[in-house]
């Protein structure tokens, strides 16, 4: 009866064996079990989940007794991984007990244990929860080591120095791949001090989890998927070719910028394992790596740069600086996560550059580190709310990937989860198709609605128009007199890159505009280049200068050009580039504010570029504003923060800024008001 039933054995078992023995039991032997079909069987077989000969779970066979450890069974024995999660009765969270050596088989993941499942706890100690189906993915592919890891080995070992040997290598193991998605969230490489990295990759929605991307059961990538979006995919094979477009920069420096984010992540590799050996060079004790001999780096005894035969071994392993070991560290968790390019390619790579730099400054010339703009997931415009666990409602709308179509949606904003960078979902509306939402009017923060007259650039305006405008200020003045204290006033803050706003001037009263004075309304350039796209690509955010140079000859950058020839800043410079008279203007505005503060106000004023930017002279928030004082220095932040004023509108810049010198007492007889 049950002579086909492949009986468990200490090299593994056939799905479902326990299941099938009770169904034929049950029946009375009247079911063969040849004739009952395993779900996801086939997949499986051919997976390397079921591969009985891997080292992965053969590397027990010559122990005494051939049992995987308590430490590596969760991973390393279908048994295992159900004594974690609690299936054969015992406590969840914790392997109990050394496993005999199995393969994982239908009932490692499926079981009451694993339905509970919804976090995984890193090495980092940080707690990820929600993770539904991945979770079971995520507690093995998660690597065995963090950065604490590393800098907890640096402190115990009490070197003298960065460059004094005496660590042994730390392995942050196999297929991290959980690890490189979170980024920064749990911190799996080793990320140097001062630096920030990027955070959870997100992709588009129903393609951002493990299962979401490999089939369950097979592992393979479901490249039909990829393809909907990725044209260029027509197989597994064309994966490695794919990059983001707002990936664009030529990270390894090899002047390809076209080629995959694997490509990028190997040109890195291969600098940092240079640079590593230059290093252990320099100090007199060289180094080779090998992928498949542990502990994986060792002593070069020949000093020919390739791990021989009998260099690869345990008792020549490679003794460690601090400044080696971290970037060896980088360098393995680089070459063991082999799908690292999906996972979270821009953490890699930030992992690996840091690792060459701290190495060699000198050797990240010429290459990369971050995305611009909309993508620069490491940058604060989307870092400020890590310590939160979410964006705000008053930040989500241009914060996170999700808050903008949300905003355009329901007209309000929500607290949104913290954002690795704007997504393709934040202004299209079809990922196959990439149509983009139709924004037809902006209300900026006067409230005054308008529509600029194309709807890709209401949509960058929808974002780019600051947080307040000359109503703001005129509000916090109102019935004071100019030189008196305004009690309890902070400073009040435009926000960052307001372009939308300056090029609507006066019609939007960005900036704060004198009473008496008129201003430059919209800013009108030419009928091809007049809208945000046209000037810049859409997904970098970068300035097309060669389109510039249509008609500015010898230009080198955008801060060249200039039309009129008149002498705004009184330099008497009237070739300069109109961005050359806005920052002459905006010094010597703050020039006149610091006069006014001291002699005025009795309480001197320092900016600085952090929030909130205007101190007094013993580092604490600047809390003494008058009328003048407050319009001018709101002015100053303005026309900072918008640093392509001088295309955006230019004489409007040069006008509030003019204004609040004229307002400070400065003599402004030698400079021009447009």
């Amino acid at each position: 009866m049950l002579a086909n039933v492949t009986v468990m054995n200490r090299k593994g078992c056939r799905p479902l064996m326990c299941v099938l023995l009770m169904v034929v039991l049950f029946f009375g032997g009247t079911v063969l079990a040849q004739d009952l079909e395993i779900p996801n069987e086939a997949e499986w077989a051919n997976s390397g989940h079921a591969d009985d000969t891997s080292e992965a779970f053969r590397h027990w066979d010559e122990d005494d007794p051939p049992l995987v450890s308590v430490s590596c069974a969760k991973c390393h024995s279908g048994n295992g991984f159900q004594d974690f999660v609690g299936a054969d009765g015992t406590a969840p969270g914790v392997v109990d007990n050394a496993a005999e050596p199995s393969v994982h088989t239908c009932v490692t993941c499926h079981n009451d244990g694993t339905e509970e499942l919804d976090s995984v706890v890193f090495p980092s100690g940080v707690e990820v929860t929600g993770l539904n189906g991945s979770a079971v993915c995520m507690e093995c592919h998660q690597g065995r080591a963090s950065t604490g890891s590393v800098d907890g080995a640096i402190a115990d070992a009490n070197l003298p120095d960065d460059d004094t040997a005496g660590l042994g290598f730390i392995n942050i193991h196999y297929a991290a791949s959980a690890a490189t998605q979170y980024g920064t969230v749990v911190m799996g490489g080793y990320q140097y001090a001062d630096k920030a990295y990027d955070a959870k990759f997100a992709h588009v929605e129903g393609v951002d989890s493990c299962i979401d991307c490999h089939d369950s059961h097979s592992l393979e990538v479901n490249a039909d998927k990829c393809a909907s979006c990725h044209m260029e995919v027509t197989g597994p094979e064309d994966l490695a070719a794919i990059r983001h477009l707002g990936s664009m920069s030529d990270y390894d420096g090899d002047n390809n910028a076209n080629e995959g984010i694997i490509d990028e992540i190997h040109g890195l590799q291969e600098v940092l394992y240079a640079a590593l050996q230059a290093n252990a060079n320099a100090l007199g004790a060289p180094i080779v790596y090998d992928s498949h001999a542990y502990p994986y780096f060792f002593k070069d005894t020949n000093g020919n740069g390739v791990s021989d035969e009998d260099e690869a071994n345990y008792g020549n392993k490679y003794d460690f600086t601090a400044r080696l070991l971290r970037a060896a560290y980088n360098y393995q968790a680089a070459m063991k996560d082999h799908g690292a390019y999906a996972h979270g390619g821009k953490y890699m790579i930030q992992l690996l550059y840091d690792s060459i730099e701290d190495l060699n400054p000198g050797l990240v010339e010429g290459l990369t580190r971050d995305d611009v703009g909309h993508f620069a997931g490491s940058k604060e415009a989307f870092r400020h709310w890590d310590e939160d666990g979410e964006v705000s409602g008053r930040c989500s709308r241009c914060h996170t990937g999700n808050g903008l179509p949300f905003y355009l949606e329901h007209g309000v904003n929500i607290a949104e989860t913290v954002a690795n960078g704007l997504m393709c979902s934040t202004c299209h509306t079809s990922l196959t198709e990439f149509g983009r939402y139709e924004v037809d009017t902006v209300e900026f923060p006067s409230g005054v609605v308008m529509d600029t007259g194309d709807p890709d650039s209401n949509i960058c305006s929808s974002c780019h128009q600051g947080r307040a405008s000359g109503q703001s200020v005129a509000a916090a003045v109102e019935g004071v007199g100019d030189d008196t204290v305004i009690e309890g006033q902070r400073f009040i803050n435009v926000h960052y890159k307001p372009a939308g706003a300056t090029r609507f001037g006066a019609e939007v009263n960005g900036a704060y505009e004198y009473a008496g004075k008129t201003y430059k309304g919209f800013f009108r350039h030419i009928g091809s280049f007049n809208d945000c796209t046209e000037c810049h690509d859409a997904h970098s955010g970068e300035i097309e200068i060669r389109n510039c140079l249509l008609c500015h000859n010898g230009i080198e950058t955008t801060a060249d050009i200039r039309i009129k020839r008149s002498d705004y800043d009184g330099d008497g410079d009237k070739a300069e580039g109109v961005a050359y008279e806005i920052e002459t203007l905006r010094e010597t505005l703050y020039a006149a504010m610091q006069t006014y503060a001291l002699e005025v106000v009795g309480v001197p004023i320092v900016y600085a570029a952090h929030y909130p930017y205007f101190f007094d002279d013993a580092g604490a928030r600047y809390e003494s504003f008058t009328p003048k004082l407050l319009k001018a220095a709101y002015n100053y932040q303005y026309a900072t923060k918008d640093h392509g004023g001088y295309a955006h509108n230019p004489k409007y810049i040069i006008q509030v800024l003019y204004d609040g010198l004229e307002d400070l007492g400065v003599d402004v007889s030698g400079m021009i008001r447009p």
